[in-house]
């Protein structure tokens, strides 16, 4: 059988794939089976960070691998201490607990601030408010943090403990709170598989100042809006936020699975012997490739995704049937008049790749992409949109 027939056949079907076997790449390009060359406008949903097969990470993975690829977390490993340091250092969050994914990034984030909220404002305090149209993951917990109810439909019940409140809307923070003393309000600033929607700076900013106010911890989920990808290195650091947790994956290992969860000072001690545990969480392979993409997101780098961003937004800003465009740094939605999965795959025919996020086209390449790459990639699209 034909690798697409094998996993037709055995995997589960619980992916729409588009008709392209990838079988090798360099930096933004990617080829197929046939040798057709296609520049990569996802990046594996915003994980290359460098690009595929980038060389400065290829090193770093495999002088750990020559070392030690596993050891358990009943052991020290120097990877996982120093990436813990980095992240810390740059953030100004004091622990990290490590694990595979962004969903198992959020699942220790919300048990952190249930666990603390019980213990400082007793065990009825546990309900987390989320926003509307959110995404937090797909474990059962992390779906009912997620604030799109047509994920909730199939697998009820869900766990219960959240409460989905309109961005914008601090009012229904109170009306809630009023109800039930909440523990914790969780966000993502640009709502991702949401459609690419920034958060107000003026309700991040009214927000913040209620959590505060109310004593309710700030959860932050930089799952795909971290490590870069909006031109600041989280988030979170363009709103002047200061989350009491943060919790990023994705684009951090460069392509290996590592979540993180950093926890603030409200939540750095909360966690004790046996309340949390990962086998995997804080791989030393995986942690030697994060220091690598970490070490490499340095001002200047910044500075380039936000000038590239501002590039890909002047070009399709107005342009013929572009309706709209939202997002911030590497990180681009496209609402236009066509449908975006219609876009999407004519736009593979023409050998560019990108993403979809509910009614838009999804950018999010590479944070090292060459300007003509990236160019030229935007000038296909703006033409299969147009067309």
């Amino acid at each position: 059988m034909s690798i697409r027939e094998l996993d037709q056949t055995y995997v589960a079907n619980t992916y729409r794939r588009f008709p392209v076997e990838i079988v090798s790449g360099k930096g933004s390009l990617v080829y197929d089976t046939d040798g057709r060359e296609y520049i990569d406008m996802g990046s594996g949903i915003a994980v290359t960070s460098f690009g595929v097969a980038d060389e400065i990470w290829q090193r770093a993975v495999i002088e750990q691998i020559g070392k030690v690829q596993h050891t358990s977390n009943l052991y020290y490993t120097e990877p996982c201490a120093k990436l813990a340091e980095a992240l810390c250092t740059r953030t100004g969050m004091k622990k990290v607990f490590f694990s595979n994914s962004g969903a198992e990034a959020n699942e220790c984030m919300i048990k952190a601030a249930r666990k603390c909220a019980a213990e400082n404002k007793g065990p009825d305090c546990f309900t987390i408010a989320t926003l509307t149209g959110s995404f937090h993951g797909r474990t059962v917990t992390t779906l009912a943090a997620t604030g799109q109810a047509h994920y909730h439909e199939l697998f009820q019940p869900l766990t219960p403990g959240f409460a989905a409140v309109d961005a914008g809307d601090i009012a229904q923070l109170d009306d809630v709170n009023a109800k039930t003393p909440l523990a914790a309000v969780m966000i993502e600033c640009i709502q991702g598989e949401g459609g690419v929607i920034p958060l107000d700076p003026a309700y991040a900013e009214a927000l913040s100042a209620w959590t505060a106010a109310h004593n309710v911890l700030l959860l932050v989920d930089e799952v795909q809006t971290g490590n870069g990808r909006t031109g600041a290195l989280y988030a979170y650091m363009n709103y002047g936020l200061t989350p009491d947790a943060v919790s990023t994956a994705k684009g951090l290992a460069g392509g290996l699975p590592l979540g993180a969860t950093m926890l603030g000072e409200r939540l750095e001690s909360v966690l004790g012997y046996g309340d949390h545990g990962s086998t995997f969480g804080g791989n030393p392979v995986s942690c030697a490739a994060a220091l690598s993409v970490l070490s490499r997101i340095d001002d200047d780098l910044l500075a380039d995704v936000r000038r590239k961003s501002r590039a890909v937004f002047e070009a399709l800003d107005g342009a013929p049937g572009v309706e709209s465009v939202s997002g911030m740094g590497l990180m681009i939605g496209v609402r236009c008049v066509k449908p975006a999965a219609e876009v999407v795959a004519k736009c593979i025919g023409r050998g560019v790749l990108f993403l979809t996020a509910k009614d838009k086209g999804r950018l999010l390449p590479a944070l090292n992409i060459p300007d003509e790459l990236l160019m030229k990639a935007v000038g296909i699209l703006k033409e299969v949109i147009a067309d």
